[in-house]
């Protein structure tokens, strides 16, 4: 009964104890079994409700007709009503304004735009203001933040050392045309994952077709790894993981190792699916240098695609120079002598800096313009199966497996022999007899609308995930959805319409009893927004927003290699002009700002920005002090904030009106006479500190900056009620 023994086990009791672990383990001393080995039941699996077809479901009755505006809000009656439970009041029509914009184009309303609302008494006001705001390119840039979060977009590998992704900006560029372009979801799938495998009319789709797939490849991966095997095993793993995720909400890359412990996925299920991505070729980019052993090419583009270079181009002599410089450091390499350790420090000096040089160099022709290039895939030269890894390591080879689906979601398995089963795996995928994808698209949208999902565990619809809250409203929404051809703008604008989404946020004692996480929307959930509205809010009231999408970013212009020290964090709010200087340059939209794995900027890490790594279907939300400290204390916001004051002042000449213009700008709605009362006590108080700087503003002081600073940090700023 002591372990360890003294010396190993003979083959007989090693046998002894594996037959042992085998039958349960029993306790000896009373033969008491405490666990029993399981196989998976997939036809038993099969009977869980998200593996279940999507059924079509019937408007429900309600008690009270006049409520509802929407088929939808059919269903959340119901299940108020058979709850005793009554929604709240509506929102009012200033909150409301507010709510759309912030939901559909990240930026508050000005001023004009709420005069207009508020005067525009029609029945279909609602409507108008939702469509204008759905044809605007700035509905692409949020929503379009929303699928990289799930995409795990980020322009560097992250893990053991930081690579950089030059050509990473071509997929967020993709993605926001796509919603844009209301591309039906189906479509988006289906080019994500085999873009390169569909027909294409012209150059330009083939291109965009091209970069859709840069979803594979965008992820991080370690580039140290020595051992090709283990390098290719865990980026399928990664594409594995996340592609399940995003369009399934399934954690499939839990039978890596050993079935899956929760769901119905055996391990040879798992290795089905790296059959289909190991006979994929991930085409990230980089080139070979210090811990950076698994470069690889990029995906060339069509010349007639009429995509942005994102580059200037260079000279061909500049070229030519590169050239010289490569070959120069080789040779210096070669006459270093290798037995010298005091050469060490030389060795590495001159591999970084030919790294460098070939890394700037990959990215143009020989006549110096640039290349047209993207991160994506393609089928690889000899596609075949995969074996089962015995717990999942690359010494451990065991039985092939046919390519395939997870069987829990199939009936039929493709047939797959010539090439890597990608293209049946997103037809599969976007297929409406799918149980899942449909389910997982409307749950992400209702999500972002309401603050939480029908299905609160947005990316995980298995036995460890939460069961819906209305499975009626759910698949009702997912039916609508495919009927609709998969439009992510009309299954947006039917939720705005309803009443349910159009309710206050006022709290209910009765209803907060019985449901405290309003998990059957009895009103509307106020959420904090997020990093990126609260800084292009700023910068939009301050006027110093530029609209114009940039072409390419900041890495593409650093090249291949190591994310260089200014990227590192990058830049806090990026520095806008302080009051009274002219001619200072506006910023983009902070969709378009560099994201480095593992080094994010404050304001990011601070505002609860996702991890890059993984699939984030939703977003965490914490209200701590120190976010209240960054907006009274960075640069950044005193420049905005001394900005917006002398907007304010120069639209307005008396106090009072410079305050309710100052409340429309910030809150979008207009100032109470209590309000009105505390702003200008604050602005004669502050007038009176000793020693203030003036900025142009005469007696005034810093005041009115302040005071505008003050109203960026309040709670009702950062939050959308």
């Amino acid at each position: 009964m002591q372990m360890p023994p003294k010396k190993k086990l003979s083959d007989a009791q090693i046998a002894d104890l594996e037959t042992w672990v085998r039958n349960g383990a029993a306790d000896p001393r009373d033969g008491a079994v405490t666990s029993k080995p399981t196989e998976i039941d997939i036809e038993k699996g099969k009977q869980f409700w998200s593996f279940q077809p999507v059924q079509p479901r019937k408007l429900p009755p309600v008690k009270n007709p006049k409520w509802v505006k929407s088929d939808l809000d059919y269903f959340v009656l119901n299940m108020l009503e058979s709850k005793q439970m009554t929604p709240v009041n509506d929102a009012d029509r200033y909150t409301l304004l507010r709510r759309i914009y912030i939901d559909l184009i990240g930026l508050p309303p000005t001023p004009k735009e709420i005069e207009t609302f508020i005067n525009d008494k029609s029945a279909n006001a609602v409507e108008k203001v939702i469509d204008e705001l759905l044809l605007s390119p700035q509905f692409g840039e949020r929503w379009g933040r929303h699928w990289l979060d799930v995409a795990r977009f980020a322009e560097s590998t992250g893990k053991a050392v930081n690579i950089s992704h030059p050509f990473a900006w071509r997929y967020r560029d993709y993605v926001i045309e796509s919603f844009n372009k209301d591309k039906p979801y189906d479509q988006f799938i289906r080019e994500q994952l085999a873009g390169d495998l569909l027909p294409a009319s012209n150059d330009q789709q083939a291109a965009e077709q091209l970069i859709a797939t840069g979803f594979l490849a965008i992820g991080p991966k370690d580039l140290n790894e020595r051992n090709r095997l283990q390098f290719e095993l865990d980026l399928a793993d990664e594409q594995i993981d996340t592609t399940f995720q995003a369009f399934l909400g399934l954690t499939v890359a839990c039978a890596r190792c050993h079935d899956h412990k929760f769901d119905p996925i055996p391990t040879e299920d798992y290795y089905a699916l790296v059959g289909i991505f190991r006979s994929t070729s991930t085409l990230y980019g980089t080139v070979r240098g210090l811990q950076s052993n698994r470069p690889t090419s990029l995906v060339q583009l069509p010349s007639g695609s009429g995509e942005p270079v994102g580059l200037a181009p260079i000279t061909k002599k500049e070229y030519e120079q590169m050239e010289k410089q490569i070959a120069d450091l080789r040779k210096e390499l070669l006459e270093a002598n290798p037995r010298d350790n005091n050469t060490l420090n030389t060795r590495l000096r001159i591999l970084i800096q030919t790294s460098t040089i070939e890394g700037r160099k990959s990215m143009y022709n020989a006549d110096g313009t640039p290349k047209l290039q993207a991160m994506g895939v393609r089928d690889s030269s000899f596609p075949r199966d995969s074996v089962v890894y015995t717990r999942g390591e690359p010494n451990q080879p065991g039985k092939s497996v046919a390519r395939g689906f997870p069987q829990v979601l199939t009936d039929k398995q493709p047939t797959i022999r010539r090439n890597s089963g990608r293209m049946e795996l997103a037809n599969w995928i976007a297929s409406p007899e799918n149980p899942l994808t449909a389910r997982v698209m409307v749950n992400r949208i209702w999500s972002h609308l309401f603050g939480r999902g029908l299905v609160s565990s947005v990316d995980n619809y298995g036995t460890m995930g939460q069961r819906p809250a209305n499975q009626e409203l759910l698949d009702y929404m997912a039916g609508e959805f495919v009927k609709n051809g998969w439009s992510i703008k009309k299954t947006i604008k039917q939720i705005m319409l309803s009443h349910s989404y159009q309710l206050a946020t006022t709290y209910h004692a009765e209803n907060f009893d019985k449901d405290p996480d309003n998990q059957l929307n009895w009103r509307m959930t106020p959420k904090r927004v997020e990093s990126e509205v609260i800084r292009d809010s700023m910068y939009y009231i301050a006027d110093q927003l530029d609209f114009a999408p940039p072409a390419g970013s900041p890495l593409l212009r650093q090249g291949e290699g190591n994310v260089r020290p200014q990227f590192g964090g990058g830049a806090p709010f990026a520095k806008g002009p302080r009051f009274g200087q002219q001619g200072a340059s506006r910023v983009n939209r902070t969709v378009y700002e560099s994201v480095v794995r593992e080094q994010l900027p404050e304001y990011h890490t601070l505002f609860d920005f996702p991890d890059t790594n993984v699939v984030n279907g939703e977003r965490a939300t914490t209200i701590v002090p120190a976010q209240a400290l960054y907006m009274l204390n960075n640069d950044a916001v005193i420049a905005a904030s001394q900005s917006v004051a002398r907007k304010i002042t120069q639209a307005h000449s008396s106090d009072k009106d410079r305050i309710e213009y100052a409340y429309l700008l910030f809150f979008g709605r207009p100032a109470t006479e209590q309000e009105i009362a505390n702003a200008t006590n604050f602005l004669k108080n502050y007038q009176e500190i000793p020693g203030q700087r003036r900025f142009g503003f005469g007696r005034e002081g810093n005041a009115w900056p302040a005071l505008a600073q003050a109203m960026f940090a309040a709670a009702e700023f950062i939050m959308r009620n």
